[in-house]
């Protein structure tokens, strides 16, 4: 069959115009840089690292991005971001000369991490939190002791802490307590930590004590860094408790337990004071492990590391009672990879969900329905890592309107 000189020019027209849409429809544009900290060897004695990915503004889908730089230390246990975005603090529990310390790294527009400063608190940290002012850095530190230092900033430098404040249960001084997170409101005015009493609370081991295993303890933030304990702190938080957030608008706070599978919530009253949800507590998966807000303040996910999946939840806005969120296939989990252990929000459109995989090395994503908050895999989810990831951030990139709640 012959063409006219006509034809064969639509034709090459026509084909010109598939392979341009085809190329369009390839090319990635990154919306969030992703950074997860793992461990560059494979096991968690080995170098720490910090790995950034690339986030697809359309699919969710991540790529490797900048090249990886050392955490500072080996097993980084927990990352926080600045709230401008350009500082991003590690916590290195690994023991031994160079560890057990605080890595600062500045963020350039580019996802680039440049190593800044190190502190190293008097044990091993748990645990790290930035209050949105970018004035202060909480960290939480011990494994048989809990301990609770504040260290001031400046453009984002760590100074010196000021006394750190060792965190007990009234009537039993005497008992270990073992800090597993904390949490710094928006509103910058309190700071709360998780703890449980291994005194009380020891599988596997003998118990000495007949306290609550779980709590959470509250200090109001003065000037200078300095804490104030709210009035009736600390208080009951379940067996163990893990994951700890609050909402946009510091009025309602929330804490995973571990150990109960079960979702503990609190209204944040006057003076800071915590009373509990009257419905509570809700329940999750089996050993739910790190837990998250939308930016907007309408959803909540929660990890459940044996289980390798993670519940939705959406908020009562009046209340703060939280609702189980059954997907469109009639499921309320979404399937992770093994055994996930942190979580967070893409920051930049609040639409894409990641999951650390300590078991699967590997982050696991899934796509929000923003009007529903269900979920769903984002394309070649997992996306791999090193050995080990524990802890994960993500921060905008690019002109995008951020989705923040305003306290």
């Amino acid at each position: 069959m012959k063409f006219s000189k006509l034809s064969q020019l639509f034709l090459v027209s026509m084909i010109g115009l598939a392979a341009a849409a085809l190329l369009a429809g390839c090319q990635i544009v990154t919306i969030d840089y992703v950074f997860v900290a793992d461990s560059a060897g494979s096991s968690s004695s080995s170098n720490g690292q910090i790995q950034t990915f690339d986030a697809d503004s359309q699919s969710g889908a991540l790529r490797s991005g900048q090249p990886s730089v050392p955490s500072g230390g080996s097993n980084p246990v927990s990352m926080t971001v600045s709230s401008d975005y350009a500082n991003l603090y590690v916590a290195n529990q690994g023991t031994g000369s160079g560890n057990g310390n605080v890595v600062h790294f500045a963020i350039d527009g580019n996802g680039v991490l440049t190593q800044k400063d190190v502190v190293t608190p008097s044990t091993p940290p748990v645990a790290v939190a930035v209050n949105a002012a970018i004035t202060y850095l909480f960290v939480v530190s011990g494994t048989n002791s809990a301990t609770l230092s504040v260290y001031p900033l400046s453009s984002g430098a760590i100074g010196a802490a000021a006394s750190p404040v060792t965190l007990t249960v009234p009537g039993y001084a005497g008992d270990t307590m073992v800090p597993t997170g904390v949490f710094a409101l928006a509103n910058n005015n309190a700071v709360y930590v998780t703890a449980y009493d291994q005194s009380a609370y020891n599988p596997g081991g003998s118990t000495s004590s007949t306290a609550n295993p779980g709590w959470i303890f509250g200090f109001g933030v003065g000037s200078g860094g300095a804490l104030t304990p709210a009035a009736g702190s600390p208080w009951k938080a379940g067996v163990k408790p893990s994951g700890l957030v609050a909402d946009p608008t510091s009025r309602f706070l929330y804490a995973t337990d571990f150990a109960s599978n079960q979702l503990i919530g609190y209204t944040i009253q006057s003076g800071d004071v915590l009373s509990f949800l009257i419905n509570g507590p809700f329940p999750t998966g089996n050993e739910p492990s790190a837990v998250t807000i939308d930016p907007r303040g309408k959803y909540m996910y929660v990890t459940n590391a044996l289980d390798s999946s993670v519940s939705g939840f959406t908020i009562d806005l009046a209340t703060g009672t939280p609702t189980k969120i059954v997907n469109v296939i009639g499921a309320a989990v979404n399937s992770t990879d093994t055994d996930p252990v942190a979580i967070v929000v893409d920051p930049a459109l609040a639409r894409v969900i990641y999951t650390a995989n300590r078991l699967g090395d590997s982050v696991s994503g899934f796509r929000l329905d923003p009007d529903t908050g269900a979920a769903s895999p984002t394309q070649a989810t997992p996306y791999p890592t090193a050995a080990n990831p524990t802890a994960i951030a993500a921060i905008p990139h690019g002109n995008h309107a951020n989705q923040v709640t305003t306290p």
